[in-house]
């Protein structure tokens, strides 16, 4: 059974679904254009195993709050939400899963705040010195994210995504997979057309783009036992991303899925979960 209640932590309000109860909590991050919806097959699997499992909207994102300034889109922020989710939601012990976007924060809570976290769980999100290397190699990375330096134009990405009625949104999922029930593809139209909606999630990218594309490589080595789950059919992230990431985790586990798309959670969910629950059995995280 999952459950959606407000959670308020840092300040804001955040629209949670949950499901299972107990102190190990873990926390799902979405990616965009997404939803807390888009880890509704994962919720039930991760409360089996004694988890307390809860999936937020992102700040700026579906029913939780939309700071207006483009600052508030930082990634010191967006990892304070994460620390102060996991505190409001009583966590002793503290699993992180995410995907896309929400694999970008992640990734930046492992190394920022080390102590924070008992074990890490990635969907197609690369180590960020591993993406950053593969963009100074050369153009064929940069090429797949064009869409990070057409979201810096103001205002034409907010024109494109709203017209229609989010139309560009449903387009441009479709395209990758055919596996998005059209009751989340309605969703995430839905969510995109809300008044301040497109460009706070837009603005995920505009306020961190230096530091994602040109800033400083980090190299601190994260101790959490890691998790990388990849669909090797990604149209957005280059498979060679899967490479190098072990060089900077202690305890890092790689599964590769054939033939899966960018969108894991669509794509491969009973696989997915199978995944999850023999990781966490082997790394001795059940609840």
């Amino acid at each position: 059974m999952i459950a959606t209640r407000r959670v308020a932590a840092n300040g804001l309000n955040f629209a949670v679904d949950e499901a299972g109860d107990g102190d190990t909590v873990a926390l799902c991050l979405h990616g965009f254009p997404e939803a807390r919806q888009a880890w509704s097959e994962q919720l039930p699997a991760m409360a089996s195993l004694g988890w307390r499992a809860a999936a937020p909207d992102l700040r700026g994102y579906g029913d939780s709050d939309r700071p207006r300034a483009r600052e508030h889109y930082r990634l010191e922020h967006l990892v304070a939400d994460v620390e102060a989710l996991f505190e409001a939601l009583g966590a002793r012990r503290r699993i992180l899963i995410a995907h896309d976007w929400g694999g970008v924060i992640a990734w930046q809570v492992a190394i920022r705040r080390p102590d924070l976290l008992d074990g890490l769980i990635i969907l197609n999100a690369p180590h960020p010195a591993v993406y950053r290397h593969l963009l100074d190699r050369g153009l064929k990375q940069r090429l797949r994210s064009w869409y990070v330096a057409f979201f810096q134009i103001p205002g034409l990405p907010e024109y494109g995504f709203t017209r229609s009625g989010g139309r560009l949104v449903e387009r441009s999922l479709t395209a990758t997979t055919p596996n998005f029930p059209p009751e989340r593809l309605a969703l995430y139209r839905r969510n995109i057309c809300r008044p301040g909606a497109a460009t706070a999630m837009i603005d995920y990218y505009r306020a961190n783009a230096a530091e994602l594309g040109f800033g400083p490589i980090q190299t601190t080595q994260i101790k959490t036992p890691t998790l990388l789950v990849w669909g090797e059919n990604d149209t957005y992230l280059d498979l060679a991303l899967t490479d190098g990431n072990e060089a900077y985790v202690q305890d890092f586990t790689l599964h590769r899925l054939p033939g899966i798309s960018h969108w894991v959670q669509e794509d491969a969910s009973p696989e997915l979960n199978r995944v999850i629950v023999d990781w966490a059995g082997r790394k001795a995280l059940l609840g």
